[in-house]
């Protein structure tokens, strides 16, 4: 169900636990700002999940609170996840879903990463 990015940061959410070491992941980077792991239920042949170690709910929360190291880090630690795989070339998409419309589920910050296939069309069309 998704989330209401609006909501306090729930330090139960999934993506905690994981940064807590409380769940296992499939780990493929870490530094100080950030974690980045293989998603449980891949869409494309590459599905990477980047999260910031910082407690934000969502994107809008991210950028209004984080600092500027926090901001630097954690856009570095995507390019460093999707150059690691090989992306850059052929390309790969990014996203990042944000309250209901967006159909965000965990409300920790996340950015996806796709790649390994053509992926098609952005959004499917109605």
């Amino acid at each position: 169900m998704p989330i209401d990015p609006t909501l306090p940061y729930d330090a139960g959410n999934i993506f905690a636990k994981i940064l807590r070491g409380e769940i296992p992941s499939n780990a493929v980077y870490e530094d100080d700002y950030a974690f980045a792991f293989e998603d449980i239920n891949p869409q494309a042949e590459v599905h990477t999940l980047v999260i910031p170690k910082g407690a934000y709910v969502s994107w809008d929360d991210f950028s209004a609170k984080a600092g500027d190291a926090e901001i630097a880090g954690f856009v570095r630690a995507i390019g460093e996840v999707a150059r690691a795989k090989g992306l850059v070339e052929p390309g790969y998409r990014l996203m990042a879903n944000i309250g209901a419309h967006g159909y965000q589920e965990v409300p920790h910050l996340h950015v996806h990463i796709f790649g390994g296939q053509p992926l098609g069309p952005m959004i499917c069309k109605r």
